[in-house]
């Protein structure tokens, strides 16, 4: 077996960048922050940020997220993504990064974090739409994760993700419509919401806050995968 010598390979650094996406305003919106170091002094970009020597990479998203943002990072549903590793895509030196979706009912409005100097929430549609606003390789980044998201929805209960702990089927119904970005018929969803097996556990209570008639309030049923699926 030929001998191993690893000071042949060349060293690269690993970093984490973040896919934040909640709904505000009526509108699915991701997390930007401005960055204030080179390279790309004064863009927009994800969070993130390099993987330090004694974390693993899923307490390197959580320190980031919490670092960068102030979210709340207990009530965040994060989960792996994919990686990149483009030898070009950072200028400082070779970088593979690996990316998480986070998701989250109504997140507050972050903070600017160490390395940044603000931080704000952005309309997917408005980032995804114009390529050359995100640093480093981030509009794909942001673009896989969305398409995640959506594709998610499709099969797993992560609709209930963007909901509070009691939701109602119109709100659930919205969540469906802006993270597809499509219109829902609403007595169809109504009707394949309520029989897919373990979706929704009903809490026995009603509420009035969707405007006219009580509506039945419901929490997140046990189902990990859903059966039959919401197809878009």
């Amino acid at each position: 077996m030929r001998h191993y010598q690893p000071e042949k390979y060349p060293p690269f650094a690993v970093t984490v960048d973040l896919v934040v996406l909640t709904i505000r305003a009526d509108r699915l919106c991701a997390l930007v922050v401005r960055r204030g170091e080179r390279p790309y002094l004064g863009r927009w970009a994800l969070a993130g940020g390099f993987v330090r020597p004694d974390e693993d990479l899923d307490t390197a998203a959580r320190r980031e997220l919490a670092e960068e943002t102030g979210l709340p990072v207990g009530s965040v549903h994060l989960e792996q993504l994919a990686s990149y590793g483009d030898p070009a895509r950072d200028p400082r030196m070779r970088v593979v990064t690996v990316a998480y979706l986070a998701l989250a009912p109504d997140l507050p409005s972050p903070r600017a974090g160490t390395d940044t100097v603000d931080a704000k929430w952005e309309p997917v549609t408005d980032l995804l739409g114009k390529p050359a606003t995100l640093a480093f390789d981030h509009h794909r980044i942001l673009g896989d994760g969305v398409e995640r998201a959506r594709s998610k929805l499709e099969y797993t209960p992560l609709a209930t993700a963007f909901c509070p702990t009691e939701f109602t089927v119109a709100e659930l119904r919205r969540v469906y419509e802006l993270v597809w970005d499509t219109p829902i018929d609403p007595r169809n969803f109504h009707r394949k919401v309520t029989g897919v097996t373990g979706l929704l556990a009903s809490t026995g209570h009603t509420t009035t806050r969707d405007g006219g008639r009580p509506a039945q309030l419901y929490r997140r049923g046990e189902a990990t995968l859903l059966h039959p699926p919401m197809l878009r």
